[in-house]
């Protein structure tokens, strides 16, 4: 049986692309009588039944599918294509071949899926970038901007890899921070979890056995004693009210812009931690504009994307002053310094890449020299956090030991 696909038509798009679309499995035989079978997004099934008519397909079955089989499409997913298809284009395979070698080898049904709807709208005539911009969520403003200028230049395929590349350090800054955050994250988690444990069953095993010897208890045992009944007596108040603050800060945090700034400041400045993160930001914020400027993007309209692309409000507010410094005839480099975001080695670097004509290059080795400096903060950190990790485990772990052993210790002194 023969297979097909077919985007949905424009008029059952929503103002947010395909939000208002479901997916349906459509089976049917076309002008010669041959089976045939495919799958359309669309409003309804009927809207499907219609599509296929018009191009001479009678649907004898169809089955509307779950949105939500397989995995989700991932950044790594889309740097990965990404890399596929500058590789391929470079190579002379024709676009629409192109997407359907990248949807048979797409190990997540998901992307496979996402890649199908792009082929469809291109093979019915809309350029690649706005195939992309219909899907924002994977394509963002950065994505759809660079692939129209190399369509329009008729560079796409060397566009298509600078953005892999771009993408692939992207997502390398990105693992260097959670690598930053995992350890001590982990760490702690474990130490709570532990701690719980001991309070709320292994003290008051200990509290049973002292209350037989009839001789007054030390005071720090008494005082991990009383930690302990409270923690048994109200263990469900705790853990609801870790879980609420946890919550409410996840959902102030995506609600609320000023609660995004007052966090992206305060990770800022973050003793050890807080150097990481800006130096990560500076590298993104760089090899962004780098990419965009390379492509023939206007300075201006680039600063569009990079602010939104460094991950950091404060960043995105100081590029938004940049924007407009510059749009009043201001150099880059001297609204990077009125900004007070950069370092003054930044802002020396962009003026030298301006006077020479080297923008894009200069913003390059930035971005270069700000990778290898998380590389090796990161490590620094990771170095030094590991015996404070472990002065901390022992200062908690070993002084509740300890403190449940004194009765016994004194009861072996007494005899």
């Amino acid at each position: 049986m023969a297979t097909a696909s077919a985007p949905a038509s424009r008029a059952t798009r929503g103002p947010q692309g395909h939000s208002k679309e479901n997916l349906y499995i459509w089976e049917g035989r076309d002008k010669t009588g041959k089976p045939i079978r495919g799958e359309m997004r669309a409003a309804s099934d009927t809207v499907v039944r219609v599509s296929q008519r018009r191009q001479g397909i009678i649907v004898t079955k169809v089955k509307k599918q779950a949105m939500s089989r397989g995995h989700k499409v991932s950044d790594k997913d889309i740097a990965l294509f990404t890399r596929q298809l500058a590789t391929m284009m470079k190579s002379g395979v024709p676009l629409l071949q192109a997407f359907d070698i990248g949807i048979k080898g797409a190990a997540n049904p998901s992307l496979s899926r996402l890649l199908n709807e792009v082929r469809g709208d291109v093979e019915t005539g809309s350029s690649l970038s706005q195939a992309f911009s219909r899907f924002p969520i994977y394509f963002d403003k950065l994505f759809c901007n660079l692939v129209a200028a190399g369509e329009q230049a008729g560079i796409l395929d060397a566009i298509l890899d600078r953005l892999a590349t771009y993408k692939e350090k992207i997502l390398a800054i990105k693992g260097k921070i959670k690598s930053a955050l995992f350890y001590p994250t982990a760490v702690i988690t474990v130490s709570m979890i532990v701690v719980a444990i001991i309070m709320i069953w292994v003290v008051p095993t200990f509290k049973d056995v002292f209350a037989n010897f009839g001789a007054e208890l030390p005071g720090p045992t008494l005082l991990v004693i009383a930690i302990s009944d409270f923690f048994v007596a109200y263990w469900w108040a705790i853990l609801g009210i870790l879980a609420g603050s946890v919550m409410a800060l996840i959902a102030s945090w995506k609600r609320s812009v000023p609660m995004r700034i007052a966090s992206d400041r305060l990770m800022l400045k973050l003793p050890v931690l807080g150097e990481i993160i800006r130096k990560a930001t500076i590298a993104r914020w760089s090899r962004t504009l780098s990419t965009m400027f390379s492509a023939g993007v206007p300075l201006v309209e680039a600063l569009d994307s990079v602010g939104g692309a460094s991950g950091n409000h404060l960043y995105m507010l100081a590029t938004r002053d940049i924007q407009t410094s510059i749009s009043t005839g201001q150099s880059l480099n001297l609204a990077m310094q009125d900004s007070g975001m950069f370092p003054t080695m930044v802002v020396q670097m962009v003026s030298i890449g301006e006077e020479s004509g080297q923008l894009d290059s200069m913003l390059t080795k930035v971005a270069d020299f700000y990778d290898r400096e998380v590389d090796d903060a990161v490590a620094a950190m990771s170095t030094l956090l590991e015996p404070l990790i472990m002065v901390f485990l022992g200062v908690v772990i070993g002084g509740l030991v300890v403190a449940m052993y004194l009765p016994i210790f004194k009861l072996g002194g007494a005899v």
